[in-house]
């Protein structure tokens, strides 16, 4: 009954994520006010978007856990000046100090905010590959930031994890069991997912999107994160889904925009190469049914593309 409360909720809310609305959060550099997503559990949703000056780089979901015992946040954020504004949304939640912050991985949205959480002395805790893509990427990441973001970047610097995990590491704190995993390749090195069991809350960072496009990167294999998704994601049965992008909702619709979508590109550019085409034209394989996402003019052709450079010599 939670569920379908908290989804007609969002529903009828502004604060649905929209790549249409530049800021729903006048007043905060955050995209999007808090909602409690369910008790304890809070979740800032960040635009359905590229990140942009107007967003601040808020464009994926920046979520915390209140355990009775201290805070849980679950990534850093794209900039110092969104990881301070978080905070200062738990202050005026809970007096609890935040504890413990983990990356979803080693994305510029997901870590640049370290900066932040680390001048105020709190551990960071990212996968082994995550950490190691943050090491050896993290300044052009950054970078790349301080040109869209331009003076919001101001006080943002590489602040590694000072913690690493490799499959799994519990967390026990306050009343909360956490467990923080590795499940397997997915999106992109180090993907992270926060779950709590007793809760059936999964935190699923950029192993599961919702509402707008995935987009495939030079190193996301995507037949790993199919794999990765049916042998491992699904078990957790989760009730409920904070995905990396986009509002939280259910195992059924983060499945349909996620390891639906890759399914049906990979069936899509099979046919393609069955009928001989080649690089070119595999750019313009029919994705309409996923026409309607957030990004889909940004990403469905260079998902095309890079799909069928992987499966050329499958």
């Amino acid at each position: 009954m939670r569920l379908i409360f908290l989804l007609s909720l969002l529903a009828a809310s502004p604060v649905l994520a929209s790549e249409d609305i530049p800021d729903q959060y006048p007043g905060s550099p955050l995209y999007s006010k808090p909602i409690e997503v369910i008790p304890n559990v809070w979740a800032a949703i960040g635009a359905t978007a590229p990140p942009t000056y107007e967003n601040s780089g808020h464009n994926n979901n920046l979520s915390f856990i209140v355990t009775g015992d201290g805070v849980v946040v679950i990534n850093g954020g794209a900039a110092y000046i969104l990881a301070e504004a978080l905070h200062a949304e738990i202050k005026a939640i809970t007096d609890q100090p935040v504890r413990l912050v983990v990356d979803e991985n080693g994305q510029g949205h997901a870590m640049l905010g370290n900066s932040y959480w680390a001048e105020q002395g709190v551990p960071i805790l990212a996968h082994v590959d995550a950490a190691r893509e943050i090491e050896e990427r993290g300044n052009r990441i950054l970078e790349g930031m301080q040109r869209y973001n331009r003076d919001k970047a101001e006080g943002t610097f590489v602040a590694p994890p000072t913690e690493t995990f490799e499959d799994k590491q519990m967390i026990e704190m306050g009343d909360v069991r956490i467990e923080v995993l590795h499940l397997g390749p997915a999106h992109g090195p180090g993907d992270t997912q926060v779950w709590l069991p007793e809760q059936g809350l999964v935190i699923a960072g950029d192993m599961a999107f919702h509402q707008r496009m995935l987009p495939i990167f030079e190193d996301t294999i995507v037949i790993d994160w199919i794999e990765t998704w049916e042998n491992e994601f699904e078990k957790l049965n989760a009730t409920y889904v904070i995905p990396g992008h986009g509002t939280p909702t259910n195992m059924a619709q983060v499945r349909r925009y996620t390891r639906d979508y890759l399914v049906y590109l990979r069936q899509k550019v099979g046919e393609h190469l069955d009928a001989g085409g080649d690089l070119a034209d595999a750019y313009y394989v029919d994705q309409s049914p996923y026409s309607h996402l957030d990004t889909f003019e940004e990403l469905a052709a260079k998902n095309a593309g890079r799909v069928y450079e992987q499966m050329e010599f499958e």
